[in-house]
């Protein structure tokens, strides 16, 4: 169901913990990163205070060049930041499969944006399900990529901190 998605569940969680502010949602189903940098600029409406960006996922599914899904959320991360607003930038984990260079690559660029544009930085989007597949197949969906309702509340337990971050920054801004 809808309601039991990211985004629902996040602002399910900020209210709960009185942030007073409301998510929206700028995301696209089966999006990759040259997505949402070609949507970036006209996203960027006035009552949009921050950007939370958790893009990459299917880049990796797609095997795209981890050097594109960098060039494409600098192309984000730039954007944002031009606006004057913060930025929490999400990390994803790429599994073994694509061999340890891609791996490292992919999941490393991650690091180096936030580091080279100072922006809030969270590791790893699936890493409330655990640190192993194994562990995380629980929380997953029959197809393995995408949380269930479940790993979708794990997964807001540990990003809303950093949420709640990113609104205070926002909210200093104003």
């Amino acid at each position: 169901m809808e309601a039991d998605g990211l985004v629902p569940q996040l602002q399910v969680w900020l209210n709960r913990h009185e942030a007073g502010v409301t998510v929206v949602n700028g995301g696209v189903s089966g999006d990759t990163t040259a997505g949402g940098a070609a949507r970036i600029d006209w996203s960027l409406s006035p009552d949009i205070g921050a950007v939370m960006i958790a893009l990459g996922g299917n880049d990796m599914l797609r095997g795209l060049a981890p050097s594109e899904a960098k060039s494409n959320l600098t192309k984000i991360v730039a954007a944002v930041q031009g606006a004057g607003l913060p930025v929490l930038l999400i990390g994803m984990q790429a599994p073994g499969n694509y061999g340890a260079e891609y791996k490292a690559e992919f999941e490393g660029l991650y690091a180096e944006l936030a580091e080279d544009y100072g922006t809030l930085y969270e590791p790893q989007f699936l890493g409330a399900l655990g640190q192993v597949p194994a562990e995380a197949l629980v929380w997953m969906q029959s197809d393995g990529v995408h949380p269930n309702e479940e790993g979708v509340l794990r997964i807001v337990e540990a990003l809303g901190p950093r949420v709640l971050e990113l609104a205070e920054m926002a909210a200093s801004k104003e």
